[in-house]
């Protein structure tokens, strides 16, 4: 029996090899890009979950509240963890990893800076899963100076056929030992790193930061098996009022503390300072339903296209009929050819997924491989996607096919009660509204990123290359000399220097106490320092007072945005003072100047008070160049340096590219959703194809009398072309309040965006408009032209 299907299903395909191809191609373009995207979503949704203890590993989150501000952390202060360990037996175990700036590490030739750097306690191996290559995990970051690297690391240091293990690597000033190798992480973690120092060695190297007052510290905690982590949530609690409150409180300051479990940080997370950059369960949802409507109109297609062929074998249904093939056999048969024809354009996807994984791990910034393909779940996952295109897709026309009476058929007529032209009008406004949807979005999110790229940032970030030298407070006197000889070099407008700079990952966040009207009050104020120059290579505006004039500023002066000056009700900034909290010497930090605010964060942060010291001789070098030589300055630049530090190798990085940096996991979403929209208007075009093919066949012979009655091609081709219309605009009545929907939700998030306006609606609506008015003019025009004999010399 299935044997006899699948020949008559083999030969109907080679019968109409044009209606098979077209019909297979649909359904292959939906599955292709279903499948990335549930690859996509299924990547995201597994976050973390590679550990075998993940559902028991907890990290510990701050909330900081001050009276009209709150700040949320996903850090933690240094001895918290221990603390809980010793105080709370449902703790079986804690880990910290503490954050390492950019370094350079040597082995002989071999240099490099590293940024994926963390201190970590010896525990880390019995909280998460690592697999060791080299050495043990019981003893690997146990003393001072201990060192794990990941695989990658150890071939680059110490070639692919020598063993790690034992060797050193060293820095400016420390010589580390090699001891223990792991295999790359996943990229689907929420902490990664390249290299893993003991704790030991920061608790060496920095005796002073042990308090409960800093918060640096990731902290996460293993809990025993059956122990709930509300009970902890309750325990840190009371730690927190035994050794946090007693400081912040004296502050007008209040704090707790909150787990989160780490399979839920990557898409559930709101906090500051995470270590890698989120995902968004909103995100999740929209591609969810972006690959299934895919696959929704992909079976659209395949309905509408074997509909459009039910006269070229009705004659084959009717005599079936009549040598006694019930209508459960005629529908077994459609739905074979349906999963026969979803199986061929599985195969084929299969093919084509295979092809253009590097295009995607691209364009979506994964790391997707073969092995990614041929998983289990992937392969019970292809298999669940044949069953659902094959069945849903080959229902309607197997109800549809088999419900023609033979009678009616073998005269010459099909049944005009089997066929539902409301739902397929229905099913075509389904498709034109997800693609008009689509559209819109696409527009409103590129019009979006855009804004935020060209949007009027407060400085100047075009032609402003950055160096940063991590290194000795021995080395940083070198630092000024260099400036100097760098203002001296052509094409080189202006050098200034700075402990950060706008756009820059983390910036620091102290507590100050603040002159006001109403005498001082304590406040969490950002900050970092800056030289006089620092200004004028950014282009910042001075609005009040002035700039830094040079040493005498050190230990004295302070500059402030407007957005501090107001939040504190200065009606006249200059000459406030601010000091340190607790600071009983009398010395005070005073306003000199007030500068035009500007985004040191990105545009999804409003602008926060902002105050900058003066330092002569920090870390981040920012270089204004001319903008027809950067080439020529580039080299200068690496050659003078290469004068005050030709131990360390020379790297930059511009400051247009790094601020817009901030943007890259947004655009890189929008460029998946761009690429799938136009994916879903040329899947959408094949089911229109199909649609007014039906159409202009089962009013063949009524256009045949109109063109003998003298109607005109263009009268026949309006009368088609104006129902296709009506399903456009419909289509639009339903798109527009989707789209305004969920792009207004989605651009409040952004302090700063370009607000919904008719553009973004009228030109997909437009689109679409044109594409079904073209599509249903081609097939009646045929169909207007087609000799009208042919078509009536059997009546």
């Amino acid at each position: 029996m299935i044997k006899n299907l699948l020949l008559i299903a083999i030969r109907n395909f080679r019968k109409d090899k044009w209606y098979s191809v077209l019909n297979i191609l649909g359904l292959t373009i939906g599955i292709t890009f279903s499948l990335f995207l549930i690859f996509y979503i299924s990547d995201e949704l597994n976050y973390d979950r590679f550990h075998k203890k993940g559902e028991r590993i907890y990290r510990v989150n701050s909330y900081i509240q001050e009276k009209d501000k709150n700040t949320n952390w996903a850090l933690s202060q240094l001895p918290l963890g221990p603390q809980v360990k010793k105080d709370y037996p449902q703790v079986e175990e804690m880990v910290r990893f503490v954050s390492r700036e950019r370094t350079l590490f040597r082995n002989g030739e071999n240099n490099f800076y590293e940024t994926k750097i963390y201190y970590a306690d010896s525990t880390i191996f019995n909280v998460f899963s690592h697999h060791f290559l080299e050495g043990n995990a019981g003893t690997a970051l146990q003393a001072p100076f201990d060192i794990v690297i990941t695989k990658s690391l150890a071939i680059k240091y110490f070639g692919a056929h020598t063993a790690a293990m034992g060797k050193t690597l060293r820095t400016v000033y420390d010589t580390y030992k090699v001891t223990g190798v792991i295999e790359d992480l996943p990229r689907n973690s929420h902490i990664r790193f390249d290299m893993l120092i003991s704790m030991s060695t920061f608790l060496r190297q920095n005796q002073n930061q042990g308090n409960w007052g800093s918060f640096f510290v990731y902290t996460y905690f293993l809990l025993k098996p059956g122990a709930h982590p509300q009970a902890l949530n309750q325990n840190l609690e009371v730690m927190n009022k035994t050794f946090v409150v007693p400081i912040f409180k004296q502050f007008n300051v209040s704090m707790r503390y909150e787990v989160q479990r780490i399979a839920d940080i990557h898409l559930h997370s709101k906090l500051q300072y995470e270590p890698e950059e989120l995902g968004s369960m909103s995100y999740i949802w929209i591609f969810s339903a972006v690959a299934f409507f895919m696959l929704v109109i992909a079976c659209i297609n395949y309905m509408n296209l074997t509909t459009a062929r039910s006269a070229s074998r009705a004659k084959e249904i009717g005599i079936r009929k009549v040598v006694g093939s019930s209508r459960k056999q005629l529908i077994g048969q459609f739905l074979t050819e349906s999963l026969l024809n979803a199986f061929i354009a599985v195969l084929l996807s299969f093919l084509l997924v295979w092809v253009l994984l590097p295009l995607f791990n691209s364009l979506s910034g994964k790391g997707f491989t073969f092995s990614t393909i041929i998983q289990p779940f992937h392969l019970l996952l292809l298999l669940s996607v044949v069953l659902f295109t094959g069945l849903v897709g080959g229902s309607y026309p197997a109800f549809y096919l088999s419900g023609f009476q033979p009678v009616g058929i073998l005269k010459g007529a099909l049944s005009k009660a089997s066929g539902n032209i409301n739902l397929r009008r229905t099913l075509v406004v389904l498709q034109f509204s997800v693609s008009m949807v689509m559209l819109i979005c696409t527009w409103v999110v590129y019009a979006q990123l855009s804004y935020l790229r060209k949007v009027d940032l407060g400085f100047n970030k075009n032609e402003v290359m950055m160096v940063t030298i991590n290194t000795g407070e021995d080395e940083r006197g070198k630092i000024f000399a260099m400036n100097n000889d760098l203002r001296r070099l052509p094409g080189i407008k202006q050098v200034g220097t700075g402990n950060s700079y706008p756009g820059a990952p983390s910036i620091n966040l102290n507590l100050f106490t603040v002159q006001t009207k109403n005498g001082y009050v304590d406040k969490g104020v950002e900050c970092y320092a800056i030289d006089e120059h620092y200004f004028d290579v950014l282009g910042i505006k001075i609005v009040k007072g002035r700039n830094f004039s040079g040493p005498p500023d050190t230990l004295h002066s302070i500059v402030v945005n407007e957005s501090m000056a107001k939040h504190f009700g200065w009606d006249e900034p200059i000459g406030k003072r601010v000091k340190f909290p607790g600071d009983t010497s009398g010395n005070y930090l005073e306003v000199v100047g007030v500068f035009k605010d500007f985004n040191q964060k990105s545009l999804y942060n409003p602008i926060a008070p902002l105050l900058l010291f003066y330092g002569p001789n920090g870390n981040v070098i920012e270089l204004k160049l001319e903008t027809g030589s950067m080439q020529s300055s580039i080299s200068k630049v690496e050659g003078t340096w290469k004068k005050y530090f030709p131990q360390l190798p020379f790297e930059y990085k511009f400051l247009d590219q790094d601020f817009n940096s901030q943007y890259i996991a947004d655009q890189k979403r929008g460029k998946i959703f761009a690429a799938f929209s136009i994916l879903t208007i040329i899947i959408t075009c094949l089911g229109l194809l199909g649609l007014t093919a039906f159409t202009t066949q089962q009013k063949q012979k009524e256009i045949s009398i109109r063109r003998v009655m003298g109607a005109s091609i263009l009268q026949v081709v309006t009368l088609i072309t104006k129902n296709y219309l009506w399903l456009a605009l419909i289509s639009a009545l339903v798109a527009f309040p989707v789209a305004w929907y969920f792009m207004r939700n989605w651009l409040n998030l952004f302090p700063y965006n370009t607000g919904l306006t008719v553009l973004p609606f009228i030109i997909p609506a437009f689109v679409i408009v044109i594409t079904s008015a073209a599509t249903a003019m081609f097939h009646s025009t045929r169909a207007a032209l087609a000799k009208p004999a042919e078509n009536l010399r059997t009546e």
